[in-house]
Order: C-alpha cells, then structure tokens, then sequence
C-alpha cells in the first residue's frame, strides 16, 4: 500500500502490520474498515480476556486501560497519516506527542469490539492534529486531540 488513497477502502491485520511497527502484545487495531484519504479513518480492535493487562487491572473485573484505548486511536490515526501522505515505514515512524481534551466515559471490558474512530483537524509538513472517538455498541467510551510526528527510525 503505497499510492494515496482517494476512496473509502479497508485493512486486514497483515496490511495493518506492515505499515504498523508494533507487535504483540502491544498492536491496538485488529481492522480497518474505512480510510478517506486525508479526511477520517474507522476500525476496530476486539477485546479478548486473553489480554495481557487484564490480570492486573483490574484482579475480579477486568478493565481496558483508558491509555491503551487512547494509544488504540493513536495506532489508527498513524495508519490514517501513512495512507494520506505515505512514508516508508521502515525508514519513519509516527511518534505520538501530546493529547489534549482527553476523556473517559465508559469502560471497555473483555469481549466488548472497540470501534475507533478518527479525523484530521490539521497536517503540515511531518505534525497531524487529530480527533478520535473509541466507542462500544455506539456509546463513546473516551475521546481525545491527538497530536504526531512523522519522524526517522534512526536518531
């Protein structure tokens, strides 16, 4: 996946995992359904009790981590940027640098799908600001201004 992308199209994991630099346990985004090039992207991850936070967060009622839910939206988001403007990822990483407006409203628990949803609010250069939504059965479950760099892998 390298050309721009000007219509709504969709990622498996694989596709996700190659423009992705995480791995297990820490890949946030198990499918993209919708990407406008420029514009928005929506997926999704699907919360599994198999998880490996879930023993010690929380011990008799598992909870989803509200800053793996926001790092959930800021995975998407770098694939949003990799699809808008493609880099070489082996070359660049997106680098997650600030949140603002950031809210939790309702927990994410074991079987529940994790839909994420985001959008561009501005892109210059290597800086995207972006807005996301993680919601469950339609509920927001928190939401947030994201704020990334394209930088290189290598200092």
């Amino acid at each position: 996946m390298s050309e721009r992308l000007d219509r709504p199209v969709s990622l498996d994991i694989q596709q996700i995992l190659a423009i992705l630099p995480h791995r297990f346990p820490f890949v946030m985004v198990d499918r993209v359904t919708e990407i406008i090039s420029g514009k928005s992207i929506r997926g999704h991850k699907c919360v599994s009790i198999n998880e490996p936070w879930f023993p010690g967060h929380f011990p008799n009622r598992p909870i989803m981590p509200g800053v793996l839910i926001l790092e959930a939206l800021a995975q998407i988001g770098g694939i949003l940027a990799y699809a808008s403007d493609p880099f070489d990822p082996t070359t660049n990483l997106m680098f997650f640098l600030g949140i603002d407006k950031a809210k939790f409203r309702r927990t994410v628990t074991p079987g529940d799908r994790l839909d994420l949803f985001v959008e561009v609010l501005h892109h210059r250069s290597n800086v995207w600001k972006l807005r996301g939504e993680a919601s469950v059965d339609g509920t927001l479950c928190a939401e947030g201004e994201l704020l990334a760099s394209i930088v290189d892998r290598q200092p």
